[in-house]
């Protein structure tokens, strides 16, 4: 089944120096837009991560310190990255958990205003795990009955994960999904609102999910001795955890998040 968008779509792939989104880097990002009329363009970087590739990563994706060494900075390449990714929506395997989040921290520390959280995400993994709960290659095997070849290169898993949502279409179109409270829905529609939805896992409000909405709308801590508390009732009774948490290892969206409630707040 195509894909109906309004949109460009943007399937991507990050390889990184690691998995930690408040300090990784990315070493190369691949990206496919998919155009509402079906047209296709790629792009693909290596990026020079500015810290060493650790062996044990370089053993899963394949690209060394040597391979990266000449590329250009993500800094280098942010504005082009950018305007490229212009009125797009995004979607990609555990995007929403690492590729996304990883994404923004970037652009943020070269200094680029993108407002990724204007965009509709489709995380192809949330709907694999929601429906049949795998890994890409068996995602791979199962709806396009191929077997995934250099698993772990950028391009070939984001053209797989593409081939994959195309076929979660296909074979869920009509199959009726119960919610965690009971309810039934058809939530797999070719409708990237709908994807979207159904493929997030919370109500984020930074990246991570360290902010959530509650069932209300109000912004409130998911983490810690705070959780489940209002963030603005927080910052309000113990002043000193807005800066326990900018002092320490959170991710610059977190903290940029945390920062405009603050204001808002204090303006009100």
């Amino acid at each position: 089944m195509e894909l109906n968008l309004n949109n460009p779509l943007i399937f991507l792939d990050l390889e990184t120096t690691g998995i930690n989104v408040a300090s990784d880097r990315i070493v190369e990002i691949a990206l496919l837009k998919v155009h509402p009329d079906g047209t296709e363009e790629e792009k693909l970087y290596r990026i020079n991560p500015e810290m060493p590739i650790p062996p044990k990563v370089t053993n899963i994706h394949g690209i060394s310190d040597d391979d990266v060494k000449d590329e250009p900075t993500f800094k280098e390449v942010a504005k082009t990255i950018a305007k490229f990714m212009e009125g797009c929506d995004f979607a990609g395997f555990n995007s929403n958990r690492f590729d996304i989040p990883l994404l923004a921290e970037e652009f943020l520390r070269a200094g680029v205003d993108i407002d990724l959280k204007k965009r509709k995400f489709v995380d192809v993994q949330a709907i694999f795990h929601k429906m049949e709960k795998r890994t890409l290659a068996a995602a791979y095997k199962l709806y396009c009955n191929k077997e995934l070849e250099d698993a772990h290169s950028a391009m070939a898993d984001t053209k797989a994960t593409y081939e994959v949502l195309k076929s979660q279409l296909d074979k869920y179109h009509e199959t009726a999904y119960e919610d965690n409270n009971g309810r039934k829905t058809i939530p797999i529609q070719n409708d990237i609102n709908k994807l979207s939805e159904f493929s997030s896992y919370d109500r984020n409000v930074d990246f991570m999910g360290r902010i959530v909405y509650d069932e209300n709308g109000v912004e409130i801590f998911n983490f810690g001795k705070n959780k489940g508390i209002p963030v603005e009732q927080v910052l309000l009774e113990q002043p000193g955890y807005y800066g326990w948490i900018m002092n320490g290892d959170f991710p610059l969206y977190t903290k940029k998040v945390l920062t405009q409630i603050k204001l808002r707040a204090f303006n009100k």
